[in-house]
């Protein structure tokens, strides 16, 4: 193969990948319309509001601002009484990495009942988490918590899971802190069309879990 084709078949494919990612953000950004709040007196009561999981540290041991923000905005939504429960769901791979139970412990220490908060060990991915809400804790109807970008993504994979979500927007964050973050979440969002062709199923499912 000649060099001149070689560039011609990376410049094709580099145009349909640049392609697939507008279209992706477009449906996903045009879904989700209508479906995400940022203020805690507009958004209609759920009975659970699930927490997508994230690590409470960067690398360096800094705090992880996603994280913060999205404690804050479940506390928040628990003390307005916009929810009765909260599923944390989250990544538990190692003995010495537990988001669920991290999460956890700083929503009690905000103030929120240890009865009210259920944890979802399984959440690797938030494919997992969205469809295991629904297999294995049974929800038929759920607040996501998480940014913004981050919602809108899980609430269109809910939808066709078969799981009636809107969400809950937590602060985000600009500049340089989060550009990795969400040059990521692009890329994501091409693989969420990926995996609902394939029907991916998450690693784990489970006993049933009821939330009550």
């Amino acid at each position: 193969m000649t060099k001149k084709r070689c560039i011609q078949i990376i410049g094709s494919l580099s145009g349909t990948l640049i392609v697939s990612i507008f279209l992706c953000n477009y449906i996903i950004n045009t879904f989700s319309e209508g479906k995400t709040f940022h203020n805690v007196t507009d958004i209609p009561q759920n009975e659970v509001g699930i927490v997508l999981g994230t690590a409470k540290k960067i690398a360096g041991g800094s705090p992880n601002l996603f994280y913060t923000y999205r404690i804050e905005a479940t506390v928040a939504l628990f003390k307005a009484k916009k929810i009765k429960f909260i599923l944390v769901s989250g990544d538990n791979g190692t003995r010495y990495y537990n988001e669920p139970a991290t999460i956890k412990s700083d929503l009690i220490n905000a103030g929120i009942p240890a009865d009210k908060i259920f944890l979802d060990f399984a959440g690797f991915r938030t494919l997992d988490s969205i469809v295991r809400a629904k297999e294995v804790f049974g929800l038929q109807s759920v607040t996501i918590i998480s940014q913004e970008f981050h919602n809108q993504r899980a609430i269109y994979l809910a939808e066709k899971k078969g799981l009636k979500a809107i969400g809950f927007n937590a602060k985000d964050i600009s500049g340089n802190s989060g550009l990795k973050v969400h040059i990521r979440e692009y890329l994501a969002r091409v693989k969420v069309f990926i995996d609902l062709t394939f029907n991916t199923k998450p690693k784990f499912y489970g006993e049933h879990i009821e939330i009550e």
